[in-house]
């Protein structure tokens, strides 16, 4: 498969990843979905690695790293997404996880000590203005704080700084393994920190009542989302420059915005779409000045 085209699909997965939460989340808790979902990515990949020849396990010296990983990657992010998600919309979800980016160069000015010119100020800004428009819906006040859409979208917020984290804590450990097994290991990782939670709550039980519809949203989002999705964007950096294929993010929004509309029937907001693509140009403010 062509890098890009592999790039381009992960993105699409990225982006119709809220969707299917969102629908699963209809039927199964958040703790059975997350558990479910990453013991088929974790498979997914673990099949890969076998068909490699590569041993399924890292070395011992690298697991203190991958366990941080799994526990602020898998562990902690998914449950902030996944419990958002119960309270506020897939779109919403979608603008707002484009601040990414923004918390990882704030992240690298503050430990790196990376310069910061003045564009980049102007685009953390205008990002964070934005993301403020996406959760108030433009209401000042109270009004604009109502709950529980508004509880999810912080939420939302502050899974984006959780990932900025864990992609700065897990830039060495990519670098060492390479991307498959050190996401393998991760994943595993995060996953038995989920799997006693799952027991405890009986998380099986819940599969019975699980609809066809349910069922395809949890295996999009173990195979597609969670095991695909890292293959082909990793395969793709490995061969394209990063801006090339970090540019395709500014897609993923836009993915979630269309499925939301058509999938979920979620109304459009005015103010939400502006919100959000005042997050987008801060962004693209940001990695302009750091090009």
């Amino acid at each position: 498969m062509p890098p890009r085209l592999g790039a381009f699909l992960a993105v699409v997965f990225w982006g119709l990843s809220f969707v299917a939460t969102k629908a699963a989340l209809r039927e199964l808790s958040p703790i059975t979905l997350i558990a479910t979902r990453f013991a088929l990515g974790l498979a997914l990949l673990l099949a890969l690695l076998r068909a490699r020849h590569v041993a399924l396990l890292p070395p011992r010296d690298a697991w203190p790293a991958l366990a941080l990983m799994g526990f602020v990657g898998v562990f902690v992010h998914q449950l902030l997404q996944s419990f958002a998600l119960t309270m506020t919309g897939a779109i919403n979800a979608g603008w707002l996880i484009g601040l990414t980016p923004l918390w990882s160069a704030a992240l690298s000015a503050w430990l790196l000590r990376e310069r910061f010119p003045p564009a980049k100020v102007g685009g953390l800004a205008l990002g964070f203005a934005g993301a403020a428009l996406v959760v108030t819906r433009g209401r000042l006040g109270a009004a604009g704080l109502a709950v529980p859409a508004t509880r999810g979208d912080l939420l939302i917020l502050v899974s984006t700084l959780n990932w900025a984290i864990y992609t700065v804590l897990g830039h060495p450990v990519l670098k060492r393994l390479g991307a498959t097994r050190a996401t393998a290991g991760a994943l595993l990782f995060g996953w038995l920190m989920l799997l006693p939670l799952f027991v405890v709550r009986g998380g099986w039980r819940e599969y019975a009542g699980l609809s066809l519809a349910g069922w395809g949203a949890v295996l999009f989002l173990g195979i597609a989302c969670s095991g695909l999705g890292y293959l082909f964007w990793y395969g793709a950096l490995e061969k394209v420059p990063a801006s090339a294929v970090s540019a395709l993010l500014y897609l993923e929004p836009l993915v979630t915005l269309a499925a939301g509309v058509a999938l979920l029937g979620e109304a459009v907001h005015l103010t939400t779409v502006a919100g959000g693509l005042m997050v987008l140009a801060g962004v693209f403010l940001v990695e302009r000045a750091g090009s």
